[in-house]
């Protein structure tokens, strides 16, 4: 059976789960957790992507994420193949480290963002870990610890949690602690690990029940959310991937798009393809590496080796590409 494709984009809220393979563990001591740690905090701020709850477990992490600069897949594979080299050549390993992909479940921020970061946060307690609310704050691999004050972490943003509670730090989290407390008989919450609506409506039973009246649910395994939302999400998804046949079906190719760039801002093409900082090369080369990214499927880091950049500055560029494709209104294939 096919893979189903990663659901991605700008500022949307991710929730990835990844376990090591035949759920042995990925970290063995403090010293793989450190570094995991340091890596996972380069990654983001390289990529303006916001960490809002992580946890480490011995054989898995959470993490909930939003998207910067560059795509959530970008993010996990430098993470993911890091940490594994890493990880093999300071334990005198081979092979695989992690099993299968990683889960990346799309997710509605409201209502899901706080639930995640409750979900996220108890894994030390579900896991036997810690067996207390006191013990879990002094757990250094959790972001509660620094929701509460205990540890700092500067690429863990805390506000956008806390002033959900209350604009006051310290009453704010006098009552996230107490949210996250009255989790704990919750238990582990299947929906929150997958399922999009099928699960976050409660099952097969609601959605039957909801057809008898007239109304259709979409779901997906990718997506957490209401069922407009997930509509939403599938569609744009869907849109990216005709546009991208498109241009495989009419035969547009990158050096294609590099001469429908030169035509749009009237340079030659090879202008497209030199580096330089004049005004024109840089705008050029931006709306290149948009197209290419969102039209023709590349992805950053192939774009980034064709043009001599790096996968950042291609994520970078492609978002200023945007911007100007947007301003001007230009398409990459004319409107028949």
């Amino acid at each position: 059976m096919p893979r189903q494709a990663r659901i991605d984009a700008p500022g949307a809220f991710h929730h990835i789960i990844c376990r090591g393979i035949e759920r042995k563990s990925i970290f063995l001591d403090d010293v793989d957790r450190n570094n995991f740690v340091s890596r996972l905090a380069a990654i983001l701020q390289q990529t303006s992507t916001f960490c809002f709850a992580w946890v480490l477990i011995p054989n898995h992490f959470h993490l909930l994420l939003q998207s910067g600069t560059s795509p959530i897949a970008t993010v996990m594979e430098r993470l993911l193949t890091g940490h594994a080299g890493y990880f093999n050549r300071r334990h005198n390993r081979h092979g695989h480290l992690f099993q299968n992909r990683y889960k990346s479940i799309l997710c509605q921020a409201d209502p899901y963002f706080l639930e995640l970061v409750r979900y996220i946060h108890l894994n030390p307690i579900r896991a036997e870990i810690v067996t207390t609310m006191e013990e879990l704050k002094h757990y250094n691999y959790c972001g509660h610890g620094q929701l509460m004050g205990i540890n700092t972490a500067s690429w863990q943003p805390v506000e956008e949690v806390l002033t959900r509670f209350d604009m006051d730090l310290l009453s704010a989290r006098n009552k996230y602690e107490k949210f996250v407390s009255d989790g704990i008989d919750m238990g582990k919450q299947p929906k929150l690990a997958g399922g999009g609506l099928l699960r976050s409506a409660g099952g097969w039973e609601k959605i039957v029940l909801a057809r008898r009246f007239g109304e259709h649910l979409k779901s997906d395994e990718r997506i957490l959310g209401d069922s407009d939302f997930v509509e939403e999400v599938l569609n744009a998804a869907q849109e990216r991937l005709e546009r991208v046949s498109l241009c495989r079906v009419k035969g547009v190719t990158l050096e294609w798009a590099a001469q429908r760039v030169a035509d749009l801002l009237k340079i030659a093409v090879s202008d497209v393809w030199r580096h330089g900082n004049g005004f024109k090369t840089v705008q050029a080369r931006s709306l290149l590496c948009f197209w290419a990214i969102q039209e023709l499927g590349m992805t950053a880091t192939a774009v980034g080796k064709t043009l001599d950049l790096s996968r950042s500055g291609a994520s970078r560029a492609a978002l200023r590409g945007g911007k100007l494709a947007d301003e001007k209104g230009w398409s990459l294939i004319k409107p028949s």
